[in-house]
């Protein structure tokens, strides 16, 4: 179906923003329809919000779903750490390192004060962001057109469903880090956008709230600045829609002026991330699968899908000879996900520093797009033989059947990381005995230092004897602790009435690693026992 220039956009001025006006539901959806009469009024919003609201307790349940059973891992630590201390140190930290998630510390600090600081709670407020992330997919698809038909109810609660199975935003979802909330304001931004645009003059009210919602989402995570960038493309690719530019430039660059504290230090820190460029080489696997999907299974449907959405978009421009003036899904979601992620990955080849995780804020126009390819599978060309509804159930058992291992994979019990910190936790709380050392592997990076099973389970730890720690997290300018080596400990009477030592180490290869055995029989240790956990090695010398 075709839609005029002016569906989208113009509209006569009405009694909508008097203080007398109608506020029913029924008056709201016709003062909708006077202020843009030849626009798709989309789905009633009293509907529309029901149906978003269910779609977002879904989402945060799914997302929720065994998000405990994983073992915290060096992210997480970074995140649990820093929540746990007090917010002096916190802000003196910032100053060093992870300046652009303080934010997100900051939040978590708050919420650990409330609920603590178990792996359920700290990844509680993921899911529930998550779960807001579907619903504003809901809310968005129930009011643009898109995959060739008008707005409906219905396929607005199917891209909302296929947002929270997404891979990459289940697994957000059970991460304590910023990525859940960066997929939620960028959803958010766009609500924003299309509300906006939708009152068919430029509204500085709205864009007052745009920028709000931009400064809050580069504060959460740094890159969601590229979405102004974004909004900007959108804006001018239409003739309709340019008469926003010069409130979307004003409001964008009054969104970059209050971020800069947070753009200064991360130009500051940016070498922090220096390890990605040795550690994460991008790769198709890693751009095709790991970005969105989690696992080829699941790409090959999500990228077929999204495909058929996109040919099929583009043939009705071309029969229209014209751009669509009026917003589409197609148009939004197309330049959200190709824009910034394309624009990470240009800048990774030139300052290697990327990661898959750093596409979550652009997932949503991916589900977006799935969702679209489901609905345009069940229409021509494809249903001359089949039933339409038909070939869009099959799509959509396929999605499904899909994502389900990829969801089961990301709640074993190692499956961040493949830490195994609950393993060491467990194992040194049922043989240790009060008064016994402990005495941690520091050979490896930060990240995976298993001392960081203490760190963030102190109570499974409790009675035993840290004979190597020198500053404590809380007191640390970086965000873990820093420790003596065995010799220095050792000079410095740490072992004095010590009888029996646990020694963690972390399993860099296939064989037993070994990194303080040598040192602690040369204080006249043995090794009497051994465990050998998932990625850890547990040993027990005695005198």
């Amino acid at each position: 179906m075709s839609v005029s220039p002016e569906r989208f956009e113009r509209g006569p001025v009405t009694a909508t923003d008097s203080p007398t006006a109608d506020r029913t539901p029924a008056a709201n959806s016709a003062r909708e329809r006077a202020a843009a009469p030849h626009e798709a009024p989309g789905v009633d919003p009293l509907r529309l919000g029901r149906a978003a609201a269910i779609v977002g307790v879904v989402a945060a349940l799914v997302s929720l779903a065994g998000s405990w059973i994983p073992s915290l891992w060096g992210d997480e630590a970074a995140s649990v750490l820093s929540a746990t201390r007090p917010v002096g140190s916190l802000f003196a930290m910032f100053l060093h390192v992870d300046a652009v998630h303080g934010a997100y510390y900051l939040g978590l600090h708050e919420w650990v004060q409330l609920f603590g600081s178990s792996p359920f709670a700290v990844r509680l407020p993921s899911a529930l962001a998550i779960g807001v992330c579907a619903a504003a997919v809901t809310w968005l698809c129930g009011r643009l057109a898109g995959g060739g038909r008008e707005p409906s109810a219905r396929f607005a609660v199917l891209a909302g469903l296929v947002t929270a199975i997404l891979p990459r935003l289940t697994y957000a979802g059970e991460e304590a880090r910023s990525y859940a909330f960066s997929a939620m304001l960028a959803t958010l931004l766009w609500v924003v956008v299309v509300e906006t645009l939708r009152r068919g003059m430029p509204s500085r009210r709205g864009w007052a709230v745009y920028a709000v919602v931009l400064a809050v989402g580069i504060y959460v995570f740094l890159y969601t600045v590229l979405l102004a960038a974004v909004v900007g493309v959108v804006l001018a690719v239409s003739a309709a829609r340019r008469r926003h530019l010069r409130h979307w430039a004003i409001a964008s660059g009054v969104g970059l002026l209050a971020t800069t504290p947070l753009l200064v230090l991360a130009a500051i820190e940016h070498k922090q991330i220096a390890f990605l460029a040795e550690r994460d080489r991008v790769s198709v696997d890693m751009v095709l699968v790991k970005m969105w999907f989690g696992a080829w299974p699941f790409a090959l449907i999500a990228w077929a899908l999204i495909l058929t959405a996109v040919v099929l978009w583009v043939r009705d421009l071309i029969r229209r000879r014209s751009t669509a003036e009026s917003l589409d899904l197609e148009t939004l979601a197309v330049a959200w996900l190709v824009i910034p992620s394309g624009t990470l990955l240009v800048v990774n080849a030139l300052i290697p520093g990327y990661t898959p995780r750093y596409g979550t804020f652009v997932a949503p126009a991916a589900a977006i797009l799935v969702a679209l390819g489901i609905r345009r599978v069940g229409g021509s060309p494809f249903s001359n033989r089949m039933p339409g509804p038909l070939l869009a159930t099959i799509a959509l058992v396929a999605v499904l059947a899909a994502a389900a291992p990829v969801y089961v994979g990301q709640r074993t019990p190692h499956a961040k990381n493949q830490s195994d910190w609950n393993d060491i936790a467990a194992t040194v709380q049922e043989h240790a005995r009060a008064g016994d050392a402990i005495v941690f592997d520091a050979s490896v990076r930060p990240s995976r230092r298993p001392r960081l099973a203490l760190d963030t389970n102190p109570a499974a730890f409790a009675g035993l004897r840290d004979v190597l720690l020198e500053t404590p997290y809380t007191e640390s300018p970086l965000w873990d602790a820093t420790t003596y080596d065995i010799p220095d400990a050792a000079l410095r009477g740490r072992f004095a009435g010590v009888t029996r030592v646990w020694l963690v180490e972390y399993e860099s290869g296939p064989a037993p690693d070994t990194w303080g055995v040598a040192e602690l029989e040369a204080l006249g240790f043995r090794v009497t026992e051994h465990v050998d956990l998932h990625r850890s090695d547990v040993y027990l010398l005695t005198r």
